[in-house]
């Protein structure tokens, strides 16, 4: 599987879509139009083995309930993620079982170089 999860509001992700001059071949989808579903949060997982390194904890819904605060199970997680989009951490780039989670400067260029081999 070849896909890229994206939100189109989103400047970052527009901004790392660009850098990585994406293949024709990987499959975008933007997870306000299209959420994730549960079986592809899972195809994630299998390859991260953690729903927390999928995890926003910079979104605002985060911070608005308290959830720094709070202890979360990986099956909570893996609820707030299907429940928000918001809490999905973005961009993902999947690279058959290579994920690429998030917007740092190591994640995109663990990207790119998959990208590029």
């Amino acid at each position: 599987m070849k896909k890229f999860y994206y939100l189109s509001t989103c400047d970052t992700c527009k901004r790392i879509m660009k850098e990585l001059d994406l293949p024709v071949d990987i499959e975008l989808q933007d997870i306000k139009k299209t959420p994730i579903t549960p079986e592809e949060l899972d195809h994630l997982y299998a390859s991260t083995k953690s729903y927390e390194s999928l995890l926003n904890k910079r979104s605002q819904l985060y911070k608005q309930r308290g959830l720094k605060d709070e202890t979360l199970s990986e099956d909570d997680i893996r609820s707030l993620i299907l429940e928000q989009y918001t809490f999905l951490k973005r961009p993902v780039l999947v690279l058959g079982t290579e994920v690429f989670a998030g917007n740092s400067k190591k994640t995109v260029a663990e990207a790119k170089s998959a990208l590029s081999s």
